[in-house]
């Protein structure tokens, strides 16, 4: 009886909420400038989410049913909550072992300048391939490449931009990955099905990405000199015992996500091994910032439990003789992410408000209608993906809603499962990075210390993966269809989704 009251909102009443939100986010960017994650952007969430709420209680729904679905996206969020809270340990305990200085260092002795952007896609994608995880490979490989790619005199925005578009590559195509995962089950093909189409899109995305930062390498005008080079090995030499048996502490971590061990554990798993190898090799400067934070202290296991908390906790800085290196070697473990995460819950607060009234699915319904050719429908389901990043800010819910919405319509239209899989994949996954207050975008950004709007203009992978999606849709390029004689295969039914 009281469903019966509740109204539908009209396509208006769904925009408006949107309309606040790009107005605020607006503001906040010509008045804070590179500040706006410091508090602005998450209040204008906020804003926006009490908005939506206001029109959704006019539409006759109950504050308990709001706030419903408000905990009930928070919780969706709370796994990639728990592991950036890992990501800041991990980085904590690298950073006082001599993990991250020790890649930093052979890396600045192998890489040359012009072909550390290619090569830096080749190694994010590989290991991304091999763990299925972007967020891991990102935490770790991506953080020592960025502080290699600086020393070299690089901008952080375009490395990032290369550490974001391997790392993405591989999770994309990897059979370990949970999207990769995800999206055949939501469209109904099965995986390898999926992952052998989406080589069609991903190949030539890839290999033009590889291109552009091959060009850009051997263009690029290089700020940094050799002497300052041998200044940055000097400085790192001198404050950490730099081995090779540090390598073991990463290899170890791959080994475990490889054999499926869960990211939780796996990188608990690692901030610990990180810890252990810090008490190792690192003795003097466990000492030495357990001295600082209780100054007098005699006993080296107070010196190194106080140390080894504050580097998971809290805000670890090891000074050097050169200060490009100690802005490198500056990290803030579990605390250095609350900013991030109160973005995340912000950001979940507004797309469960949305969601409550039925906002979001009448703004993407009124766009099916336009959808009339196969290149339309590639397209309309991407741009719907990509409002799902936007707006629900969680590429999972990117994934499965717009999987639900429109795979009768491929269906209908004869086209086989894994074009809407695929199509997911290059709407879903790969453009949530490209969003600030997006799960991944938030995360991404505060682990490589690079702001979104700087990497997003060189996340080439990010940015062609769709067009090519939509270009080969147009042409009709191998778009797989069903013949006359051919069954229609199984598209999964809404039930059996909710498993996903």
């Amino acid at each position: 009886m009281e469903e019966s009251k509740q109204k539908q909102p009209t396509l208006v009443q769904a925009l408006i909420p949107i309309l606040v939100l790009i107005a605020l986010l607006t503001l906040n960017v010509l008045y804070f400038g590179d500040h706006t994650l410091d508090g602005a952007n998450q209040f204008a969430l906020i804003l926006a989410a009490a908005v939506a709420g206001i029109i959704s209680v006019s539409l006759g729904h109950k504050w308990t049913g709001i706030r419903e679905s408000i905990v009930k996206s928070i919780s969706s969020a709370m796994p990639s909550i728990l592991i950036l809270l890992m990501i800041g340990a991990l980085a904590g305990t690298w950073m006082l072992s001599g993990v991250v200085p020790t890649l930093i260092y052979y890396g600045l002795k192998i890489f040359h300048p012009s072909i550390f952007l290619f090569a830096t896609v080749i190694i994010a994608g590989v290991v991304s391939l091999a763990t299925g995880s972007s967020w891991s490979t990102i935490a770790t490989m991506g953080i020592a490449l960025v502080g290699i790619g600086t020393t070299l005199g690089i901008s952080q925005g375009i490395v990032a931009g290369a550490v974001i578009s391997g790392a993405y590559f591989g999770d994309k195509m990897s059979p370990l990955s949970d999207t990769t995962n995800l999206a055949p089950a939501m469209a109904g093909t099965d995986l390898f099905t999926h992952i052998r189409y989406m080589a069609i899109t991903t190949t030539p995305a890839m290999v033009l990405t590889l291109i552009i930062f091959l060009v850009i390498g051997f263009t690029y005008d290089f700020n940094a000199e050799l002497s300052d080079i041998d200044l940055v090995l000097a400085a790192i030499d001198g404050r950490f015992v730099v081995s090779p048996w540090l390598m073991l502490v990463p290899a170890l971590l791959l080994f475990v996500i490889i054999k499926k061990v869960p990211p939780l554990p796996s990188l608990l798993f690692g901030s610990l091994i990180g810890a252990v190898f810090a008490l190792i090799f690192q003795p003097h400067l466990v000492r030495e910032v357990g001295m600082t934070l209780e100054p007098g202290t005699q006993s080296f296991f107070k010196a190194a439990y106080m140390s080894v908390m504050q580097a998971i906790y809290g805000n670890l800085s090891i000074a050097t003789s050169n200060e490009m290196v100690n802005e490198l070697l500056t990290t803030s473990g579990m605390a250095g992410m609350l900013s991030t995460i109160w973005l995340i819950l912000s950001a979940m607060v507004f797309g469960g408000t949305m969601e409550s009234a039925g906002m979001l699915k009448k703004i993407t319904r009124s766009v099916i209608r336009f959808a009339n050719s196969t290149g339309s429908l590639v397209a309309t389901t991407i741009g719907t993906s990509i409002f799902f990043n936007i707006t629900a800010s969680d590429q999972y819910i990117s994934i499965v809603v717009p999987g639900r919405m429109f795979a009768s319509t491929y269906k209908e239209r004869g086209l086989k499962p894994e074009v809407l899989s695929r199509t997911l994949e290059d709407g879903g996954t790969i453009t949530s990075v490209l969003v600030p207050w997006n799960t991944c975008g938030a995360t991404q950004s505060r682990v490589l210390g690079v702001p979104t709007v700087e990497y997003i203009p060189f996340a080439f992978f990010n940015i062609l993966s769709p067009m090519f999606s939509i270009l080969f849709a147009a042409i009709n390029y191998r778009i797989r269809r069903f013949s006359d004689d051919e069954p229609e295969g199984k598209v999964i039914s809404d039930e059996d989704r909710k498993d996903y």
